[in-house]
């Protein structure tokens, strides 16, 4: 098994490489506009530290989100293109779940929370690392904090909003490595993990005006 894993579902573009067993190199940088620039000059420098080629991958793992349409369509359109060049799968895994795994929070239940932009947060909570209670949902934090009161809180997301989450734990951004970590552990399981589709959970921000004024000729 070699893993190759990313996720550009927060302002982190980060890339990794697993081997069934452990991560062999990874690296990440928190740039929110230069995903598309960052991604594949990354995966080019993992796999250059593992002294492998790109056709050493058997799997492509990638963060489906929920995240920003713009950053999260870079990470799924770069894997599924991956996944169609080498004929190999291609598997999604929710980039709250990968923060979950990384938490550095003994035992939960706990809530991981990032950026949403709107004064808004993309949100789950969880058992444990590996359990998640509650579906990915986006909200105001004013709007959930008596859902999440007294939960400590894991992601960037949550350290913007204070007043909901005033215990707030490492990591702030989800690693490809603990994507990477978490697919392989399940991976061997024998569990079948989800397609790689996006979890935008709304709109796009830009959208094609409803009432334009049409300006040909009749």
């Amino acid at each position: 098994m070699l893993l190759l894993a990313l996720d550009t579902a927060t302002p982190a573009v980060t890339v990794a490489l697993h081997d069934g067993a452990d991560v062999i190199a990874s690296s990440s940088r928190v740039d929110a506009r230069r995903h598309g620039e960052l991604l594949l000059p990354s995966v080019d420098r993992v796999l250059a530290d593992a002294g492998l080629r790109l056709e050493a991958v058997t799997g492509i793992v990638v963060g489906v989100g929920p995240g920003p349409y713009t950053g999260l369509r870079v990470g799924l359109m770069t894997a599924d293109t991956f996944g169609l060049a080498l004929g190999v799968p291609v598997h999604g895994v929710c980039t709250l779940d990968g923060l979950a795994y990384a938490a550095d929070i003994a035992e939960g239940p706990f809530v991981v929370a990032t950026d949403a932009r709107r004064k808004e947060v993309y949100w789950a909570t969880y058992a444990d690392s590996r359990i998640r209670l509650t579906d990915p949902a986006v909200d105001r934090p004013a709007d959930i904090a008596e859902r999440v009161a007294g939960l400590p809180a894991v992601g960037a997301g949550a350290l913007l909003y204070p007043d909901t989450f005033p215990s707030v734990h490492e990591p702030q951004h989800v690693s490809a490595a603990a994507l990477a970590a978490l697919a392989a552990e399940r991976l061997a399981a024998g569990e079948e993990l989800p397609a790689a589709r996006p979890l935008y959970l709304r709109r796009p921000d830009a959208q094609v005006p409803k009432n334009y004024k049409v300006v040909t000729p009749k």
